[in-house]
């Protein structure tokens, strides 16, 4: 399965949020992550619906999926707005879905790819029931609510058991997604472990390089 990098506008300037997202696409993004934040469920507030249309007919133009990350409470009230406003991709917290099915199963009537995922302390036996329904899988390598983290090294392992948990469940085609301090110096070890898609903020959008050059450097450094 292709590696897919996927630059995480959380670190993104916001005040030249269209212009960044153009510069990602054209630099070869496989999908721009979004991450809403709703203060309760972690300590933020980011990006509601109206981002996401507005970015949409940037990303849609380009080929490239909104990959939306609902870190809030109750997302079954919010994933119809995303879906309206184009998400390509909808990933719902483990630990804020009650009845985990029907939520996932709400994202795809909308004809959206349903994504779940967990926090690290949050154990994969979690997920057993519900990764047949699933196209992707979100491992969080650091606690959601703000960017900038460094990488939880204990996340290896994990996403090793997770890939090890799809394969022998005849799923290897479930997206497995790594969210948190992904960098030049560890994306390989993460793209080893069983990673497809790695979500990746400030080694991406930052004042030391360019997006073109820091997207190079992690094409690079997973390809080693």
């Amino acid at each position: 399965m292709t590696i897919k990098i996927v630059p995480s506008l959380l670190t993104a300037d916001l005040a030249r949020l269209g212009e960044q997202v153009r510069e990602a696409l054209a630099a070869g993004a496989d999908a721009i992550h979004i991450d809403v934040m709703d203060g309760r469920f972690v300590p933020n507030l980011t990006f509601g619906p109206l981002i996401a249309s507005a970015l949409h007919p940037i990303t849609h133009a380009a080929g490239v999926p909104l990959d939306v990350h609902l870190m809030v409470e109750k997302p079954e009230n919010l994933i119809p707005l995303y879906a309206q406003a184009g998400a390509g991709f909808l990933t719902v917290h483990v630990e804020t879905c009650p009845h985990l099915h029907r939520t996932v199963q709400q994202i795809k009537e909308l004809g959206v790819k349903a994504g779940v995922t967990l926090n690290p302390a949050t154990p994969l036996v979690s997920l057993e029931e519900i990764l047949p329904e699933v196209d992707l899988v979100l491992v969080m390598s650091v606690n959601p609510g703000f960017g900038g983290q460094s990488y939880i090294p204990s996340s290896t392992a994990k996403i090793a058991r997770l890939r090890q948990m799809l394969d022998t469940r005849g799923l290897a085609h479930v997206e497995l997604e790594v969210d948190g301090g992904i960098k030049a110096d560890n994306a390989f070890e993460i793209v080893d472990a069983g990673a497809t898609m790695l979500v990746v903020g400030s080694a991406i959008f930052n004042s030391k390089a360019s997006i073109a050059e820091n997207m190079a450097v992690m094409r690079r450094a997973i390809a080693r």
